[in-house]
């Protein structure tokens, strides 16, 4: 075998294995996002167009999310909170869409003192995505709900599912208290 002829092989080899490493890496990376945004993952993808937009996306959501200072609320204050939640539950019978709208407040200012930014309802749910892309729909379809309410367009039927919605989110962000 001449010596060229072994350089070739060589080379075809180190293409070969490099082309198998990557694809081993992207699938791994691949298979990560798909695992921490749970049903987020196929959203994306049919949102951005592809799974290849969608990984982008994906990734960078998870690099501002690391940037976030995500807290632990000491146990008085989760306390608070639920108290405060069973308050705006028991407001539902006699004030149906007033009590859609605390819901909404109330999880908004838990987000906000956990450390989440607030600044509107796209950027909240970038940023759910990222730890809670599980109950992540339960918070779209609350505020979808809420949304129509304010045009007095849902149904008592309806604005009790968005309450339920709510309280799926309400309370993962509650007791989920690992630290980041």
């Amino acid at each position: 075998m001449s010596t060229s002829m072994l350089i070739v092989i060589i080379v075809v080899a180190v293409i070969v294995v490099a082309a198998i490493a990557a694809l081993v890496s992207m699938q791994a990376r691949r298979r990560h996002l798909q695992s921490r945004f749970g049903p987020e993952y196929e959203r994306a993808v049919e949102e951005q167009g592809g799974r290849m937009a969608a990984e982008r996306d994906l990734r960078a959501r998870e690099e501002r999310h690391d940037k976030l200072d995500i807290k632990e609320l000491p146990a008085e204050r989760r306390q608070q909170y639920a108290q405060e939640w069973s308050g705006v539950q028991e407001h539902f019978v006699d004030r149906p869409e007033g009590s859609l709208s605390e819901a909404d407040e109330l999880v908004s200012r838990l987000m906000r003192e956990r450390g989440y930014p607030t600044e509107g309802y796209s950027g909240a749910v970038r940023d759910l995505s990222v730890e809670h892309g599980r109950t992540l729909e339960h918070y779209r379809a609350a505020h979808g709900v809420k949304e129509r309410s304010g045009n007095g367009q849902a149904t008592t039927e309806e604005l009790r599912g968005a309450m339920v919605h709510y309280r799926a989110l309400f309370e993962e962000l509650l007791t989920d208290q690992r630290s980041r």
